[in-house]
């Protein structure tokens, strides 16, 4: 019974074909790759007629955006990309997967371009320029094959990998970079309306009128992945997981530090692991957090502390590359954290050798400099003492009769060690 209704609610679904609509805003990345992949399986398994990809994207992951592209290509559907809404953009690998799609769309106010490859790492290196050039012929090879099967100027988008060109909606579509100019979905809908598509050897006519628009929204562990991607949260995630595992080791037991920490810590990596980071960047700042702790272990009066304060900076400023797509870590955040960490630890610091030196209170060690009282003549250096309201064996180098007022000077085992107190300790003579 049940797999005859399955079978029914298939045809159903088969002969009422919906138009399947995804949308993404934000950095190219494995998250946004297996979003794409998922939505557009989805459209398939479920009767889709026609998938549409709304982007915004700055760029990223050549890995991630090839993935998309290959999806595109094997989908037994039509598939159109619509940059927008307008002041929306499909930068770099963005703009890459807008002219692998079927049909290329844009809104007015738009741009589209600027997809020259880059290397993680430092530029100006050697081997990093060969890699380059290895990395930026084997884009323009890519794109040229792209823009031939889907009928696009190949001179124009070489350009906007060789030469960074960006290009307005407008000129895109008058250069033959993209298909249409459409203000919204519903007029994207409507100029699709029996366009034809010629893709794995068959003809697609779209028909959009009267069709079901299916949205499908990213699930939760999407939503989770897209936000700790971003390099500003991931960095206060790495922070925090820092703090909490200090705080635990630093007070054991506490549990809530430690546990938020590692949980912190393994997101925040997790997500630097999601997005183009200078490794070496991350080791600094590492190398920084150790400088603090050694701090408190071996106090150095702030040498240590200074050398974390510029690990952390520098490791910090370094952790996003320059002109990555993923934006970068805002400068007042790094120097807030920084300085935060500086204070902290030169103030735990303080507190902790300050107590080291405090006169202790408690236990045998506080009995150190207290007074009392001899209650039996000393022989041979020995007698009785009455301290803190208590009878202790006690032993002094100096003569000691029964009633000198005596202070502890030191503790051997169970026996303390005495000297009298003169007259000049006690505040003089007493009085008659």
């Amino acid at each position: 019974m049940i797999a005859l209704i399955t079978f029914l609610l298939l045809l159903v679904s088969l002969a009422f074909p919906k138009i399947f609509v995804a949308e993404w805003e934000g950095p190219i990345t494995p998250t946004a790759a297996g979003y794409v992949e998922r939505s557009l399986k989805e459209a398939q398994e479920k009767g889709g007629s026609l998938y549409i990809l709304i982007l915004n994207t700055p760029g990223g992951l050549v890995e991630s955006m090839r993935k998309i592209v290959q999806a595109f290509n094997t989908a037994p559907l039509p598939v159109v990309v619509f940059v927008y809404p307008p002041g929306a953009r499909a930068a770099s690998a963005g703009a890459i997967i807008t002219i692998a799609a079927d049909v290329a769309a844009m809104a007015p106010g738009t741009n589209i371009g600027a997809a020259h490859p880059v290397i993680a790492g430092p530029q100006r290196d050697k081997k990093n320029d060969v890699m380059l050039k290895k990395a930026l012929e084997d884009m323009l090879a890519f794109v040229r094959a792209i823009a031939k099967e889907k009928g696009r100027n190949v001179k124009v988008i070489e350009k906007m990998v060789k030469e960074s060109l960006s290009l307005s909606a407008e000129e895109a579509l008058k250069k033959g970079v993209i298909d249409l100019i459409a203000y919204n979905l519903g007029d994207l809908l409507e100029k699709l309306h029996g366009r034809k598509v010629k893709k794995l050897g068959r003809v697609y006519e779209i028909k959009t009128k009267g069709k079901e628009v299916v949205k499908v929204e990213p699930l939760l562990r999407e939503k989770i992945l897209k936000i700790i991607s971003n390099p500003t949260v991931a960095y206060l995630l790495l922070m925090i997981g820092f703090y909490g595992i200090f705080f635990e080791l630093y007070n054991p037991g506490a549990v809530i530090p430690g546990v938020v920490g590692a949980i912190s810590l393994l997101l925040g990596l997790y997500g630097l692991s999601l997005i183009s980071v200078n490794w070496l960047a991350l080791l600094l700042i590492l190398l920084g957090i150790l400088f603090f702790v050694l701090e408190l272990i071996t106090p150095t009066f702030g040498a240590l502390t200074i050398g974390g304060i510029i690990s952390l900076v520098l490791g910090s400023l370094f952790l996003i590359e320059e002109n990555s797509p993923y934006g970068e870590i805002p400068k007042q955040l790094i120097f807030g954290v920084s300085l935060f960490s500086a204070v902290f630890f030169l103030t735990v610091g303080y507190l902790g050798i300050k107590a080291q030196r405090r006169k202790k209170i408690t236990g045998m060690e506080a009995m150190i400099g207290e007074e009392g009282e001899a209650i039996t003549d000393f022989k041979k250096g020995k007698g009785k003492v009455f301290v803190h309201g208590e009878i202790w064996d006690a032993y002094s180098k100096e003569d000691i009769k029964k009633g000198d007022r005596v202070k502890v000077t030191g503790i051997k085992g169970l026996r303390l060690m005495v000297e009298k107190v003169r007259e000049d300790e006690s505040g003089g003579a007493e009085e008659s």
